[in-house]
């Protein structure tokens, strides 16, 4: 029997987001961490977290909080906080199957006056237009009246170690005035920096989705900025750097959009804005933009190596990082796979990934093809630079270049490099 502390809290889903939580809560309360996948149970169990958000040094980070994978065994909680992702399917709308599987599962076991708390990026509406009915059907029970349910979307920022789960001010919000009340006083004793109360999980949910969506649209800005100023023989990051000296100028990047936030949420709120009759012209315009990216970046390889005369189906391209971004593991929805299937399609006589970062049983599964451990020396006709991990900036450029023949190109993708080391950069 699991002595209780406070309240018991119930984390499902055990990814990036959910085991940070689950930690967090643990340090006040009685957690139960459960996650479908048995091997990521059993790595917890040893005290090891793939994902690298959590520092476990070989054991459970402390007597209050237990992993399992069998539903049963959270029958004990009082409060359920669901942290399972929400991509998108094939044809870019949400895939809330994961959704919807955790809310029947949670729904199974949920008793009286129990509190469920969803933290999955969703449209506004979801969380009480298809979560709760799923709660209520499989439970039995009446919304508001047996069971409450709070919204309190994440904000992990994966390899952040500066900004972090109890450093980041987080949103919180409830289905009555009291489960408000409930859901923020929870928050208070893990978020060091406070939480914002609203209205409604209408407003939160719109919150949440907003952030990515207005950082998608931005980013596609300077990427099709960085196209122009490539035609106009600019360097666009002294551009961006001059443009910065005025106070009120955004700074963003040009860049590969991945992952599974800022590349996948804004069709969560572009789907729901079809629903009610509106055409969302510019967050369509900025995922076009952002998802055309890895064409545009190998154009711009295949052109380099043409102008310095080499053929493109005896060439052999190297591409250095996998992740959708720096110094993280995470494979998922990364943009350097477009990148990579665009220059296969240009008919390159070779294309390697080569990341120490990520796990290359993970993208064989995933991905289906084998990355490459070590590069060979001299190989390369040219090196594609795509990922900044910590692991690249501590390198010089003669690192990259030892891979390559006498005659090749370096593209620098996010310009780590001056622009006078290497032969391109976006």
């Amino acid at each position: 029997m699991i002595q209780k502390i406070d309240e018991t809290i119930g984390v499902i889903g055990l990814g990036y987001v959910g085991l940070p939580l689950a930690v967090a809560f643990s340090k006040h309360h009685t957690v139960i961490g459960f996650d479908l996948n048995l091997q990521r149970i059993e790595e917890l169990n040893r005290g090891f977290d793939k994902t690298g958000e959590v520092s476990m040094e070989g054991s459970k980070p402390n007597e209050n909080i237990f992993f399992t994978s069998d539903i049963k065994e959270l029958k004990e909680c009082s409060v359920y906080i669901i942290a399972v992702p929400t991509p998108i399917d094939s044809s870019k709308n949400p895939d809330l199957n994961l959704l919807k599987s955790a809310s029947k599962l949670t729904g199974s076991i949920l008793n009286k006056t129990d509190l469920v708390i969803y933290e999955s990026t969703v449209y506004p509406g979801c969380t009480e237009e298809i979560c709760v009915p799923i709660l209520q059907e499989t439970s039995g029970l009446e919304y508001n009246r047996d069971f409450f349910v709070g919204y309190s979307p994440e904000r992990i920022n994966p390899g952040d170690s500066e900004h972090n789960l109890t450093s980041i001010l987080k949103i919180t919000s409830g289905s009555t005035t009291h489960t408000s009340e409930r859901v923020d006083n929870l928050y208070k004793t893990i978020i060091k920096v406070g939480t914002h109360k609203v209205s409604s999980i209408k407003v939160a949910e719109a919150a949440k989705v907003i952030e990515n969506t207005q950082r998608d649209v931005n980013i596609a800005l300077i990427n099709e900025l960085a196209q122009i100023f490539y035609k106009l023989d600019l360097d666009t990051s002294e551009v961006l750097e001059a443009a910065s000296t005025k106070w009120n100028f955004l700074s963003f990047h040009p860049g590969l959009v991945g992952g599974h936030c800022i590349g996948v949420d804004p069709y969560y709120l572009t789907y729901k804005s079809k629903e009610l009759g509106i055409d969302p012209q510019i967050v369509l315009a900025g995922r076009r933009t952002n998802d055309g990216m890895g064409s545009y970046v190998a154009d711009r390889v295949k052109e380099l190596i043409t102008n310095k005369g080499m053929g493109v189906e005896t060439s052999k391209v190297l591409i250095c990082g996998f992740s959708f971004k720096p110094n993280i593991s995470d494979i998922r929805n990364t943009g350097v796979f477009n990148v990579y299937n665009a220059l296969k399609n240009h008919n390159f006589s070779r294309v390697d990934i080569y990341d120490p970062n990520v796990d290359s049983n993970e993208v064989a599964n995933l991905y289906d093809f084998e990355m490459t451990i070590k590069p060979n020396k001299d190989y390369y006709d040219a090196i594609l630079i795509a990922v900044s991990h910590n692991i690249f900036l501590e390198k010089d450029i003669h690192f990259f270049k030892s891979f390559c023949k006498k005659q090749s190109v370096i593209y620098d993708l996010n310009s780590i490099f001056p622009i006078d080391q290497t032969d391109g950069r976006l």
